[in-house]
């Protein structure tokens, strides 16, 4: 299996993230994918590669031009609010929501940085927009790996993806990976895609971008959102909408949850892809269900990550996974090498 690394991923490295009234350490660190890395490497998964140079114009049939301008400028802008900025991250204070508008782009940068976020916990620092633009790029050329015959293709990237929407930020994520996969999957003539979420926390932003279209299938099993962030999105009820009603599914599991019942989950969301008909796949790889996971609440070991990735394998899709989240970091790069390795030790 092909990985495509990141090269530029430690560009982005939040020092302080808001957590429960308190600026602490961040999880989401440069070494969850070092370790990742030394594992594909250890265990000769297959050749890792840095990712090509797609432009932008891929990254806008998914984010909303004024989001990736803000992206791209916003460390500047961050400065330039304050000359002290260049020493601390950006964390937004303020957010439109309550019944304010958010047609009108304010002038003042603080306000636009809560205007594209919905958390306190993802800093944007000097690197971030480089670091994320290589990561889409990683997953796009995932994603083209698969349609021109890999079986399946790894993009080992952060910051992660799957909580950012067409034009927000939030939960350690910029740009939406999976999402950006799934698209050019459908570029390159896959009719019929499917996302299968099964990172700890619920992929609000991709759900979100898919909510109402008929051609991508957005599948996710997390944590309880009645009790574990995004809070506000991932229920069961949330079948889509319009052309997409019936194409979102989502499987919420309590805290605590062991591998059984969660590959119950698992199953049934594979079932329903192949009631889709998909003609391929892409898993949004968070690995923050392992039992050790220090922000997280399921029970699972690192042998059962080889089993996941042979139920994956079962699916009979040609797959891209791409890399989300995960924060024990010693333990990080064992779990993912198992479910790559589980998939294609099934896959033949």
């Amino acid at each position: 299996m092909k990985t495509f690394y990141n090269h530029l991923h430690a560009l982005h490295h939040g020092r302080l993230e808001m957590f429960r009234g308190q600026l602490v350490p961040c999880f989401e660190v440069p070494g969850r994918v070092d370790d990742v890395l030394a594992c594909v490497r250890a265990r000769r998964l297959g050749p890792v590669q840095q990712a090509s140079d797609h432009g932008s114009a891929m990254l806008a049939k998914i984010h909303s031009a004024s989001y990736l301008g803000f992206l791209e400028h916003a460390w500047a802008d961050w400065v330039a609010l304050d000359p002290a900025n260049a020493t601390r991250d950006a964390l937004p204070s303020v957010w439109p929501n309550h019944g304010l508008r958010t047609d009108v782009l304010p002038a003042n940068f603080a306000a636009r940085l809560g205007r594209f976020s919905f958390d306190s916990g993802s800093p944007l620092t000097s690197g971030t927009w480089v670091a994320a633009r290589q990561g889409a790029f990683c997953a796009l050329d995932a994603a083209h790996a698969v349609a021109d015959g890999a079986r399946a293709a790894f993009a080992l990237s952060r910051p992660p993806g799957h909580h950012a929407g067409a034009d927000f930020y939030g939960g350690y994520c910029f740009l939406n990976n999976a999402a950006l996969a799934a698209q050019a999957l459908r570029d390159r003539g896959m009719a019929r895609v499917a996302v299968l979420d099964i990172d700890y926390h619920h992929g609000n932003g991709t759900q979100a971008i898919f909510y109402d279209r008929a051609d991508v299938f957005f599948a996710s099993i997390h944590g309880d959102p009645h009790t574990e962030y995004p809070f506000f999105l991932g229920y069961m009820d949330e079948l889509g909408t319009g052309a997409g009603e019936g194409f979102n599914l989502n499987l919420p599991l309590s805290r605590g949850t062991g591998f059984g019942q969660w590959r119950a989950a698992l199953e049934l969301a594979l079932q329903r892809i192949a009631g889709f008909r998909a003609d391929a796949l892409v898993v949004s790889l968070g690995l923050d269900t392992f039992e050790g996971d220090p922000i997280s609440g399921f029970r699972l070991r690192s042998e059962d990550y080889l089993a996941v990735g042979g139920d994956l394998a079962d699916a009979g899709l040609p797959t891209a996974f791409i890399f989300e989240g995960g924060y024990a970091v010693v333990d990080l790069g064992v779990n993912a090498v198992n479910v790559l390795e589980g998939f294609e030790q099934r896959a033949g």
